[in-house]
């Protein structure tokens, strides 16, 4: 028999019971999804009344599955799932997605029906993710549980713990549709009768398919094993918390979601800190900074060199980065300086950040470009770059080679893309650079904030690490 975390992410054989044949239904989406993903295991569907979904038979009772299932998806109301559950342990389940709503989330009811649920998990000494949970992903065995219909699902080195359902449902088909980085585990914890927080995050500490971990919680099981368990994890990885509920009428909303009880959050900030968790306040940072996390490194410091078409940008993005950041724009070397001042005209003294709307008249967009990435990136005053790209028509076809190129060139040094222009040129230009690796971003703040996201969350691994040396 598998163990817990191998029947959770790489199972051989999965359960589904409340399969259905109707299209839209939960109970057939996660079918589809499965399908989608070229999933290679052995998928058992219970459905009363028999016969066959989407090619595959369908038995009518439990008793009639096969014994020693790895893993059972119950998609059954709230009051018959410990029935669901007793029955399937009895036939050697021993881990279980748990979908059903109406628990202590809506009512009184149904905080009894969740102590019931809790209570026969324990007795029966199975594990279990939920209730009120929409699943989990694991694409490295090219898996879900997910009941939302998400089609196939982008692999990748990006892991998400989320105590809401939505990473594997719209959120993630989100990502998959709008975005060209991939999710390694997504895990929806729901109401955390069984599986929480600390437990998962200490697995995908020492999964080496997960390259970063993204968090989003409204509350803490158990809050002092979650701080041990963050403490040694922030030392191998970076990990990146949105919490919610931090204010009243947030915790209030929390609570209505899945019954959190949400912490003051003074007291949780600080406490993340000093585990080496770095905060992020917007939900879409989940994903703008894990796509640029799951192409480009960390930064090595919080120096950055910055090219732009327009002197105004050049002035309100180096208060952007001096005033709210953290971020600094320092001078280059001399050697560096004079070799910006090759491709500028002699009227404009080159520096950083860099004034590339003259170089590029004299140049074009390519040669001026390639020529001031490499001057920037090769100081040693400077940890990342960031262009401001101009695409409009009447330049004509606007390159992007070259930076696919200087990406690769220089492969410990992030290297950022963003547009001005023609919408729909950015959109192309998206969809060029980031399947080759190269982040971009619609906005022009936004690699900006995204570049100082990942400088506190360096900071923090470094206290991490430093914590685990002398300890």
């Amino acid at each position: 028999m598998k163990d817990t975390w191998s029947s959770l992410f790489t199972p051989d054989s999965v359960a589904i019971i409340g399969a259905s044949a109707s299209p839209g239904r939960p109970g057939h989406e996660i079918i589809r999804n499965l399908k989608a993903n070229e999933y290679g295991g052995h998928i058992h569907l219970v459905n009363p009344k028999g016969g066959e979904i989407l090619g595959l038979p369908v038995a009518s009772a439990i008793d009639d599955l096969p014994d020693g299932i790895d893993q059972a998806v119950v998609i059954v109301s709230a009051a018959a799932t410990v029935g669901v559950v007793r029955q399937l342990a009895a036939k050697g389940v021993n881990t279980f997605v748990l979908a059903a709503g109406g628990y202590s989330e809506v009512d009184e009811h149904g905080e009894e029906l969740q102590h019931e649920l809790e209570r026969t998990i324990k007795e029966l000494g199975v594990r279990a993710i939920g209730p009120n949970t929409s699943g989990h992903i694991s694409t490295p065995h090219k898996f879900t549980s997910s009941f939302f219909p998400l089609g196939w699902i982008r692999p990748g080195n990006i892991s998400y713990i989320a105590q809401t359902g939505n990473f594997a449902t719209h959120t993630q088909r989100y990502i998959t549709s709008g975005e060209h980085f991939g999710v390694a585990r997504v895990v929806g914890l729901g109401n955390k009768i069984d599986m929480e927080e600390s437990e998962v995050l200490e697995y995908l500490a020492d999964d080496d398919a997960t390259k970063a971990i993204f968090m989003y919680l409204e509350s803490f099981k158990e809050p002092q094993k979650f701080l041990e368990v963050a403490r040694r994890a922030a030392a191998k990885k970076p990990l990146f918390l949105l919490k919610g509920g931090t204010t009243s009428e947030g915790s209030q909303a929390a609570i209505a979601h899945t019954a959190a009880l949400a912490s003051d959050d003074r007291v949780v900030s600080a406490a993340m800190r000093q585990a080496g968790i770095t905060q992020i306040l917007d939900y879409s940072d989940l994903f703008q900074v894990a796509k640029a996390l799951s192409f480009m490194p960390l930064p090595k410091g919080n120096r950055v060199s910055f090219m732009a078409p327009s002197g105004a940008m050049l002035v309100v993005l180096t208060d952007l980065c001096h005033q709210r950041l953290g971020l600094a724009v320092p001078d280059i070397e001399e050697a560096n300086r004079q070799r910006l001042q090759a491709i500028g005209p002699d009227w404009l003294r080159m520096r950083n950040p860099v004034d590339i709307w003259g170089p590029a008249m004299v140049h074009g967009i390519e040669k001026s470009h390639r020529e001031a990435i490499e001057a920037v990136m090769d100081d040693p005053n400077i940890d990342a770059c960031i262009v401001v790209l101009v695409v409009v028509d009447e330049f004509g076809q606007t390159p992007l080679d070259f930076l696919v190129e200087m990406a690769h060139k220089y492969p410990d040094k992030p290297l950022y893309v963003t547009f001005s222009g023609i919408k729909e040129r950015m959109e192309e230009a998206k969809a060029y650079l980031e399947p080759r690796g190269v982040p971009t971003y619609p906005f022009i703040e936004q690699p900006f904030e995204v570049l100082s996201v990942l400088n506190r969350a360096r900071q923090s691994m470094a206290r991490a690490q430093q914590r685990q040396r002398t300890r």
